[in-house]
């Protein structure tokens, strides 16, 4: 209970200060903002250690794409991967849901790194546009678009189906997908206590390529992702 105390404690002031630190940032150029960023997730890896004496660990690394254009889909458990996986890859743009924008100064980082936005639920003008400004992205940029299938945070036994959504983003955008798996919801629940002397596995799985049907690849990557948690729990 002390141990889940002192890291929540830690982390969020840790999380404060840096994110009132970057303020001048937002009048620079966003790699400085994406630097703050990349700060963060190595700050909850620290106090995850300290803190909860958590062991991280990443399994493979030699499935990571190096010169092809991916996005990222990944399963979600706890706030812990939104943080870390920006330091294992290039400062990943996040889709998230338009409330995320209106949180002070918080908000206003999501908008400085480049997050799309969508209003879940709802056929509205600036959903429509929402496929335009990732392909945007992903053309100009060297950034992946992360995105969480499960679209939202979910118990470490739960299964629930993916969205649509996902096998949506992969047609529009015809490239390879890098699905993750992240039992993070053992150390870092979505509710209740932290808890302590556990692990946390990273496990990047092999990339499915473009070219599937919607249906084939929304059941590929369901059943990769949650084959890999029910090993890795």
């Amino acid at each position: 209970m002390i141990r889940s105390f002192l890291f929540s404690l830690f982390f969020f002031v840790g999380i404060v200060l840096i994110s009132i630190m970057f303020i001048p940032a937002f009048f620079l150029p966003q790699k400085i903002v994406l630097i703050g960023g990349k700060i963060m997730g190595y700050w909850s890896t620290f106090c995850l250690k300290v803190f909860l004496s958590t062991k991280i660990i990443i399994k493979g690394t030699e499935n990571i794409l190096k010169d092809e254009k991916f996005f990222i889909a990944c399963s979600h458990q706890s706030m812990f991967e939104t943080f870390y996986l920006q330091t294992i890859f290039n400062s990943p743009v996040f889709i998230l849901k338009k409330e995320l924008l209106n949180i002070p100064i918080f908000g206003w980082y999501l908008r400085k790194i480049g997050s799309i936005s969508i209003k879940r639920n709802k056929v509205t003008k600036e959903n429509l546009g929402f496929f335009n400004e990732i392909k945007k992205i992903v053309n100009k940029s060297d950034r992946p678009i992360i995105i969480f299938p499960q679209a939202t945070r979910v118990l470490p036994n739960e299964r629930p189906p993916f969205k649509k959504g996902a096998s949506k983003i992969y047609e529009e955008l015809k490239i390879f997908c890098q699905p993750i798996a992240i039992n993070s919801g053992l150390v870092w629940p979505k509710k209740g206590r932290k808890v302590s002397n556990k692990e946390i596995t990273i496990s990047i799985l092999k990339p499915i390529n473009p070219g599937l049907s919607k249906n084939n690849f929304i059941k590929t990557l369901e059943e990769n992702i949650y084959s890999e948690l029910d090993l890795i729990n």
